[in-house]
């Protein structure tokens, strides 16, 4: 007990220490017992510091777990910011084909073009359709011809105000008028056994080969107009093959938009709207 009472008196006088004047009675009081209580000072002093230490390290702790939060949100931020960069990044290319296309010497004269992002993507194997971000506020409207930078995706076939469902070329309803530019050999682009595209009703006699580029063949009659406009391409014959049996040639097509990855498209709105 007096060794305890000894090491409060000395932590009372290192109080007293910051706190009277530097002279008199009081001072001269406090500089004697400082000097018979200087072995009690330091005991004190040992007995405070593990729990200053243990102080600091707890303050030092919890500062630190603020600054981890802080920098883990900064983190995030910055990957999130990195990730947002990245999508934009992979859109680019289709972009830029897109206004290239739009722009170039290929693109029907008698069409504006509605470019609009892709916002839904077809949902598995036997869908064939998707959503654009654009719609008859827009300008766009049913049976508008939908291409991407590289070639044709298909038919507006659904319009809401700041939406539209665009129907592919690999959808079994879809029909397409085509045109070899190599040969001058028509047919139809649709969908054929196993849902890979052909070109159909090509005669036996034609000399349809592989690498033969196909493009839209347009109109033929004023009276019944093609609903896609002449030159755009669709893609490029795969392989050809004939049977004994077949009326046809049996002639593949391989597209060359890729109908499964598409990020942005142009829909096609006559200038002259039919009546």
């Amino acid at each position: 007990m007096i060794v305890v009472a000894l090491v409060i008196v000395a932590l009372a006088l290192i109080t007293i220490s910051f706190r009277s004047p530097t002279a008199g009675a009081l001072h001269d009081i406090q500089g004697a017992g400082s000097t018979a209580l200087r072995p009690f000072q330091i005991a004190a002093t040992r007995v405070a510091q593990p729990f200053q230490d243990a102080y600091d390290y707890v303050h030092g702790l919890a500062t630190a777990k603020s600054q981890n939060k802080a920098l883990r949100k900064e983190i995030v931020a910055l990957q999130a910011k990195d990730l947002h960069r990245a999508a934009l990044a992979a859109k680019e290319p289709g972009l830029a084909q897109l206004l290239h296309f739009v722009q170039g010497p290929n693109f029907p004269q008698d069409f504006d073009a509605v470019n609009t992002a892709v916002i839904s993507q077809p949902g598995g194997a036997f869908a064939h359709s998707l959503a654009v971000d654009a719609g008859s506020a827009n300008g766009v409207r049913v049976d508008s011809p939908v291409v991407s930078g590289v070639g044709l995706v298909g038919l507006v076939t659904s319009v809401f105000p700041h939406t539209a469902k665009v129907m592919l070329l690999t959808d079994p309803d879809s029909f397409v008028s085509a045109l070899d530019l190599k040969t001058g050999v028509r047919g139809m682009v649709h969908t054929g056994p196993g849902g890979s595209l052909i070109l159909d009703q090509v005669g036996k006699q034609f000399k349809v080969k592989a690498g033969d580029k196909l493009v839209t063949a347009g109109t033929h009659s004023a009276k019944y107009p093609d609903l896609y406009p002449y030159g755009i391409p669709i893609g490029t014959v795969s392989s050809v093959n004939a049977t004994d049996t077949a009326t046809f040639l049996q002639v593949q097509v391989q597209p060359y938009a890729n109908l499964s990855s598409l990020t942005a498209v142009s829909a096609l709105v006559p200038k002259k709207q039919h009546r």
